[in-house]
């Protein structure tokens, strides 16, 4: 039905560069190679289009239900010699769990300016006003002076908590609460973005240029369209004033 394809394509254009493919119940094809090296070839041919190079991607032959080359190597697939990619450094295992132990971890953008979209905002009694969300860019910590954007609220941050545990500071990943002096529930909401106010705060704006992908649409997209974005936690209608130019994903370039 195509949905792995979706996934793929939406993975590569949302800037997903790593890549494992399990390829999962293979005991109900008596762990046929033939059947793997089959999927093998199609898988490969698809993600080159999207823009994958197969050569940096493992090919686990797995069975989810037995646990067969999940944690241990299977018995069942004497053909199977184990997978490898060549990225920096190249790398080899056979089972899943290697497979994600030798992906390479993201960079954490902390030096970059505090954006922390909003996924919600609770008011805890003998507490006070508690926004949520996941810290994207940035650190967030106590005596900092936040603004929230498009709100135009700005006030300090009396403490940062996550799990129920006090932080020193909230870095990128980061799923964090944080308690805020003299601003009510009403105030700030769902969609709304925290940044320092001292270091390019976050701020609304009437019109953006974006890069858009169209999976799927029945009529023409163009000047005029008007769709709803959801942009992190906000949602909210836009209209496209104009189309700029084609792009070609895999390369980027007009």
């Amino acid at each position: 039905d195509g949905q792995t394809r979706e996934h793929a394509l939406l993975a590569y254009t949302l800037g997903v560069k790593q890549l494992i493919v399990a390829i999962n119940k293979m005991d109900t094809t008596k762990w046929s190679e033939d059947r793997y090296q089959e999927i093998i070839k199609e898988t490969s041919n698809f993600i080159k289009k999207v823009g994958y190079n197969p050569k940096h991607v493992p090919f686990v032959p797995i069975s989810g239900f037995n646990g067969d080359n999940m944690i241990e190597a299977s018995s069942n697939c004497p053909w199977y010699k184990g997978w490898e990619k060549e990225t920096k450094a190249k790398a080899t295992g056979k089972t899943l769990l290697e497979a994600i132990d030798a992906i390479d971890p993201p960079s954490r953008p902390t030096d970059k300016p505090l954006r922390l979209p909003l996924q919600d905002v609770y008011k805890i009694g003998g507490i006070g006003t508690v926004p949520v969300g996941r810290v994207e860019t940035g650190i967030i910590k106590a005596g900092m002076v936040v603004t929230f954007a498009p709100a135009g609220v700005t006030t300090e941050v009396k403490s940062v908590e996550m799990h129920h545990e006090q932080l020193v500071e909230g870095v990128p990943g980061d799923n964090v609460g944080f308690n805020v002096k003299n601003v009510s529930v009403k105030e700030i909401r769902r969609g709304n973005v925290a940044g320092d106010s001292k270091n390019d705060p976050p701020k609304a704006c009437e019109s953006f240029n974006a890069q858009v992908i169209v999976l799927n649409h029945p009529g023409q997209v163009g000047a005029g369209y008007a769709p709803v974005l959801d942009c992190h936690t906000a949602h909210i209608a836009c209209k496209f004033s104009e189309l700029l130019e084609k792009i070609d994903r895999r390369t980027g370039k007009s």
